[in-house]
């Protein structure tokens, strides 16, 4: 096993397993992957027996299995491509064949899903919208995923807040899934703010007065960047495992994640991604996050210190609660169990989700005060 390979094993293991891939396929996969030039055909061959598996069920009518496979097709074909930047021929095709899976998987999921398209810059982002079981209008939650994630990664993730009475809104921003060809990474997320805000406002299924915010990684950067843009707008956000600023952390990140940086922001080489990176920070933003926000973070993260979330906690203007996962990895993959439903009873509680909602809970360890 080459470094690269060793590298992305070590790194985002238990985020494979917590988000959809069998612990038994990803040792499958990993153990014989020896170079990194295998890895993407390796995903991509394994993700082609899920999705079998679906096509077989879709043409025998048993159309809820049909969603299961091919939703988790998807997310194989996804892994195949998130850091594949070395072969951009290859990592397309393997995204296209995850974008296929998931569109095909969404009318059979439970509850299903739908495929928009909002305007944007002369173009549109791609999302999924799913609403929960039950009247509307619904509160909704804005999903941002990370640098190397996409929509076809948190099904798992929207399944919490689903079941807790709140619409998920998965959206691929600039320089994220089916946007990361034509629109590069930007660090100011107002103008998708704005987008996500006009869109929501049209769908009579949506209450967008109870409109929340989640994201992971840097998604954990672009959530309070949204909050940020909408103010009051916004009832609430959770920041997943978010930089305060993502230059600053440059030279500890690994070899594959400033890559996928560079491409996905339109860098000639390192020195100008890294200057690029130093554009995504919130210090001149916090201040203007007033919506209840919630930080979970990682002790042991090893790609964004912890310190981070101390930052982000001391810079805001609201209300702002720290729960500290002391065994946490990079996105707390690896103690889900300790934070998922957690961060979903507080945003449904926050969102005012109606009947399908648990009462609140206790506040996490550490509030701005303490």
């Amino acid at each position: 096993m080459d470094a690269l390979v060793s590298s992305a094993v070590a790194h985002w293991g238990p985020r494979f397993t917590v988000n959809g891939v069998t612990v038994a396929d990803f040792e499958r996969v990993t153990s014989g992957v020896e170079s990194w030039s295998d890895w993407c055909s390796a995903w991509v061959a394994m993700g082609a027996e899920h999705e079998a598996l679906g096509r077989d069920a879709l043409a025998e009518g048993r159309d809820r299995s049909a969603g299961e496979h091919l939703a988790q097709a998807a997310v194989y074909h996804h892994f195949a491509k998130f850091v594949f930047v070395q072969d951009v021929a290859q990592m397309r095709a393997a995204h296209e064949r995850a974008v296929a899976c998931l569109d095909a998987a969404l009318p059979h999921l439970d509850p299903p899903g739908r495929r928009v398209e909002l305007p944007f810059e002369g173009t549109h982002l791609v999302g999924v919208l799913r609403l929960p079981h039950g009247e509307g209008p619904h509160p909704v939650v804005l999903m941002c995923s990370g640098l190397d994630s996409a929509k076809e990664e948190l099904r798992s993730t929207e399944d919490t807040f689903l079941a807790r009475g709140l619409a998920t809104l998965s959206l691929d921003g600039p320089g994220q899934g089916e946007a990361e060809y034509d629109l590069p990474i930007r660090g100011d997320w107002s103008p998708v703010a704005e987008a996500v805000w006009d869109f929501v406002g049209g769908e009579t299924s949506l209450d967008r007065a109870r409109l929340g915010v989640w994201g992971v990684s840097l998604g954990g950067y672009y959530a309070p960047r949204v909050a940020a843009a909408l103010g009051e707008r916004v009832r609430a956000c959770v920041a997943l495992a978010g930089p305060f600023n993502f230059g600053e952390y440059w030279d500890g990140l690994p070899e594959l994640t400033r890559a996928t940086f560079q491409l996905r922001s339109g860098a000639s080489d390192d020195d100008q991604a890294r200057r690029i990176a130093t554009t995504l920070g919130l210090a001149d933003v916090a201040a203007d996050i007033v919506a209840p926000l919630l930080i979970v973070f990682g002790r042991q993260d090893r790609l964004i210190p912890w310190e981070n979330a101390v930052r982000l906690r001391d810079a805001v203007s609201g209300p702002v609660e720290l729960l500290m996962l002391e065994e946490g990895n990079h996105g707390c993959a690896n103690v889900a169990p300790w934070h998922r439903p957690r961060t979903a009873d507080w945003l449904a509680a926050r969102l005012n989700a109606g009947p399908a909602a648990p009462h609140d809970v206790p506040a996490p360890h550490t509030t701005k005060a303490g």
